[in-house]
């Protein structure tokens, strides 16, 4: 899987991929970082690459020339590549747009923006997807770039040592995963719960069930609520 980040602060990336598990990812040849800055193809002799924006209001927008015309070299060399924009006004980044990215694409560009956004011109041209990380606003795209890379990194096949992991994980169903726990048996007066220890599969199962329904329904109540009323509909099938 191939990554391509237009940004005007490569140096923000890259320290990411320089340890842990992308980092043996990128030496194993599973994943590549490459970086396009819209500033080397500005046509303004002064490398400007943002302007007041039309109509008036507060800050600078990109500008759509250097942006397009990074992305039009990119086009060029990788017809293939999916294109992506980081925006606060994007569709929420899930799960499951990480699971289909990972087993659709090979190569996926991120966009960042700055200041008070793109020229929106240039996303109607050459966005495939629009996405945003949450309801809040950043000083740039570069970190939910990251996010977004990370949650497709490591599905891409052979990226995680235990691929098996992924399965259990949170957001591969309604529920929560359950807590997690390791030596020692207590720690601050609090015990791990007995039967994780005992070797009784099924009662170790049902046991993390029970937790991950505890955890759901604190933490994320319409997830539980969703989880139950399947449960019931799968019932009165029967």
């Amino acid at each position: 899987m191939r990554f391509t980040f237009v940004t005007l602060f490569k140096q923000l990336l890259e320290g990411y991929f320089e340890d842990s598990i992308l980092k043996r990812a990128a030496e194993k040849g599973l994943l590549t970082f490459d970086y396009l800055n819209p500033r080397d193809f500005t046509k303004d002799k002064h490398k400007k690459v943002d302007d007041t924006i039309a109509g008036g209001g507060a800050g600078m927008v990109m500008m759509a020339q250097p942006i397009y015309d990074a992305l039009a070299s990119l086009k060029n060399e990788s017809p293939d590549v999916h294109i992506i924009f980081t925006t606060p006004v994007g569709k929420p980044f899930r799960q499951s747009d990480a699971k289909r990215l990972a087993k659709q694409k090979s190569h996926i560009a991120f966009v960042s923006g700055r200041y008070e956004g793109i020229d929106e011109r240039v996303i109607e041209i050459f966005a495939d997807e629009c996405f945003s990380i949450g309801d809040y606003i950043l000083t740039g795209g570069e970190l939910p770039s990251l996010v977004m890379t990370d949650a497709i990194s490591r599905i891409v096949p052979g990226v995680l040592g235990n691929a098996d992991s992924l399965e259990a994980e949170s957001f591969e169903s309604l529920l929560l995963e359950a807590p997690s726990f390791t030596r020692p048996k207590t720690f601050h007066n609090l015990s791990i719960p007995s039967e994780l220890l005992k070797g009784n599969h099924s009662k170790i199962n049902a046991l993390k069930k029970m937790m991950a329904l505890s955890k759901t329904k604190y933490f994320r109540p319409e997830r539980y609520l969703k989880f139950t009323q399947r449960e019931s509909d799968e019932k009165s099938i029967y």
